[in-house]
């Protein structure tokens, strides 16, 4: 029998109305960071959680702050990077919230502010927001303060780090108390959030599940290279070849609206999420995703973390990203919660250090693959041995090279 079929969310701590819930959402089995944090979470406990994503870390924090709030006075105040995040943040608190009478409010940019100050009023018990909306309301409106809260929760931190926030969320800790319970959850662990933890965390239970950089084992990886006037012939013939679910990752928004457009013109159902959407658009794309409407959706980096979509069966990594770190996150889209899922990433011939990069942090060499129908390029995969061919690029370890009359496919040397 392994770990998981012995795990049971019994014995953690957990109070009664929400083990019915558990049982109502057909919850049997806790994920290893769910089973690992809970119960020093609901004791109080401080919390550092590394876990990959798709593994449950929302729940992890939930069932804690929500059973703990119950118990005693305060506000529990969960902060997150995106838009999308906080209405699935919220979403999961508003399941295990209702046997205790608790609310909660979302506070994010591009969402009408009358409605938010109005779910203000009504004294939620649980506020998630992105920093900088946040900190409007404390700061420019005074509409909220933070002097009560007792339970922090930082998620996706390193994510929120990478975008920047790093300036809100120090402002934001000057107006928290500094006696709170203080949780952090993220799939990776830069040197940035070690040095947060130290000055802001009060000896914090550590908690790796995987370490960091670690993608869902139940992910089959491969990498194309080949020119970027191909990518778009290549994507098309990849889309054949699935039938279910497609997450498509561009670079920029600029990208993302031309994707999406040549899609349509193939008469593919796709959507587009980035920055330059509304918030109304973005949740209309997202919602049409979840329910089918959409067959593809084509999205920034402002979607690796806030999408949480059960059965993706394939992300495609039509740009390679900016941060190695985004890799693991996007990928982390499909194969959740122990399904399976594919990723698949187009890299130009001149990317070969953007590869091994994400080859580094992965600590694997994913596999080049071919398509009949696209020319592949020379790329170098890993510093040749001395048999390599002369002029060989060092990469990764395992070289390539075009077969000859083989219209640029590899053969590994």
């Amino acid at each position: 029998m392994s770990e998981n079929q012995e795990m049971s969310f019994h014995g953690l701590g957990i109070a009664p109305k929400v083990l019915e819930i558990l049982e109502k959402m057909k919850f049997k089995v806790p994920t290893p960071i769910q089973y690992k944090a809970i119960p020093s979470a609901i004791e109080g406990k401080d919390v550092m959680g590394v876990a990959q994503t798709g593994t449950g870390k929302t729940l992890a924090f939930a069932i804690p702050m929500v059973q703990r709030l119950a118990q005693g006075k305060g506000v529990g105040l969960i902060l997150v990077p995106t838009r999308e995040l906080a209405y699935q943040v919220e979403e999961t608190i508003r399941k295990v919230a209702p046997p205790f009478g608790i609310q909660s409010v979302v506070l994010i940019g591009g969402a009408p502010m009358d409605e938010q100050i109005r779910g203000l009023r009504r004294n939620p018990r649980v506020i998630v927001a992105t920093p900088g909306r946040l900190i409007d309301h404390v700061t420019e409106r005074h509409t909220l303060k933070l002097d009560n809260v007792s339970v922090l929760v930082l998620d996706e931190a390193d994510r929120m780090f990478d975008m920047g926030f790093a300036p809100q969320i120090e402002q934001i800790l000057r107006f928290i108390p500094k006696e709170r319970q203080t949780m952090l959850f993220s799939a990776t662990m830069p040197r940035e959030i070690m040095t947060l933890t130290a000055r802001h965390m009060k000896l914090p239970i550590h908690i790796e599940v995987a370490r960091s950089g670690t993608v869902a084992t139940n992910v089959t990886q491969e990498l194309y290279i080949i020119n970027r006037e191909q990518k778009n012939l290549l994507l098309q013939k990849i889309l054949g070849q699935y039938r279910g679910s497609v997450l498509v990752f561009s670079r920029t928004k600029h990208g993302a609206r031309k994707i999406t457009t040549d899609l349509k013109k193939i008469n593919i159902n796709a959507a587009e999420i980035h920055s330059d959407r509304s918030l109304g658009q973005r949740k209309a794309a997202l919602e049409g995703f979840k329910v089918g409407r959409y067959r593809v959706l084509v999205a920034t980096d402002i979607a690796a973390r806030g999408i949480d979509v059960k059965n993706i069966e394939l992300v495609v990594n039509f740009d390679l990203p900016d941060d190695a770190d985004n890799y693991v996150h996007r990928i982390g889209r499909t194969a959740r919660a122990g399904t399976e899922g594919r990723a698949i990433s187009f890299a130009t011939p001149d990317q070969f250090e953007e590869v091994r990069s994400i080859q580094k942090l992965v600590q694997i060499d994913i596999p080049v693959a071919t398509h009949p129908e696209v020319p592949a390029q020379e790329f170098w995969l890993k510093p040749p041995s001395v048999h390599a061919p002369a002029g060989a690029k060092k990469f990764g370890g395992r070289s390539f090279r075009p077969r000859a009359g083989a219209g640029g496919r590899f053969r590994r040397r």
